[in-house]
């Protein structure tokens, strides 16, 4: 059995989209679902309780990831164990994958593929993403999925972290290359922000994120996931056609640094990009 724990806050109009995919193939008794809405004022712990047994809810008060994920933690039956994202896709198929991969000696923390679904995005949006797919660390890091899954061992490295906005960037530097595996054969669609302000507020939070995480000096043996300036000349010069795309990331890099200097030491403001919820 695969325990698979769901942060919720807000989220009735993609959760069933996600608990279909994950429910569409399995076997009685083989995933353990448990939803957690936190602090929500819609409908999201209803539409999860029409699943019946196949999916368990625990609510709780606190609109808080970081509270949710510790109360699914200790509703969860088993290992390996899922953490994953309301607002991504994520099948059957794709969990047996992961749970195959944690079971291979040394692995102690994975993630899927990422699939992004581009429909309907602008050029901006879309120059960025050309870019940013394309970067060392965003192609071998778990974060920017949605979904880390763990094995008993990788939990409890998880569970000794401090509490930090950019989770799943802390969890995929608890782990070394060789602990940690992206699987090939088990994909999830991600949804992109719908508007270019919808991503300058989320890179706004991803650097925000990175700053918290780099104050709290914590032991990191995956190494950083910053983005250095060879890097973007290293891919310009493999494809020169990239250029202006590169132009593009750096200019929202830029505007979220600036952002991010105006509320410098404010880790509590999460900036949510509602447009991917669409």
């Amino acid at each position: 059995m695969v325990s698979i724990v769901i942060p919720a806050h807000n989220e009735e109009r993609v959760i069933g989209r996600l608990l279909d995919g994950l429910l569409a193939e399995a076997e009685p008794g083989e995933l353990d679902i448990v939803v957690v809405p936190n602090g929500c004022t819609d409908e999201t712990a209803q539409v999860a309780a029409a699943y019946g047994d196949s999916v368990r809810v625990v609510e709780s008060p606190e609109a808080s990831k970081a509270v949710a994920l510790r109360v699914g933690d200790e509703a969860a039956r088993g290992f390996p164990r899922l953490y994953v994202d309301a607002d991504v896709e994520l099948r059957t198929g794709d969990v047996r994958a992961l749970a195959e991969a944690l079971a291979r000696p040394g692995v102690a923390a994975v993630a899927p593929a990422r699939r992004l679904d581009m429909t309907g995005r602008p050029a901006l949006v879309r120059s960025y993403y050309r870019v940013w797919t394309r970067l060392p660390e965003v192609r071998r890091g778990l974060f920017g999925r949605g979904v880390v899954g763990v094995t008993g061992e990788g939990h409890a490295r998880l569970a000794a972290l401090p509490q930090v906005m950019a989770d799943d960037l802390a969890s995929s530097l608890a782990f070394d290359a060789k602990e940690r595996a992206v699987v090939d054969s088990a994909f999830v669609v991600v949804h992109p922000p719908r508007t270019w302000g919808d991503l300058l507020r989320r890179r706004e939070r991803a650097a925000v994120s990175v700053e918290q995480l780099e104050n709290a000096e914590l032991d990191q043996p995956g190494g950083s996931a910053r983005t250095s300036p060879s890097d973007l000349v290293a891919m310009v010069k493999r494809e020169p056609r990239l250029a202006p795309h590169v132009a593009v990331f750096l200019a929202a890099a830029v505007i979220a640094r600036r952002r991010q200097a105006r509320r410098r030491g404010d880790y509590s403001t999460w900036q949510r990009d509602e447009s991917s919820r669409a």
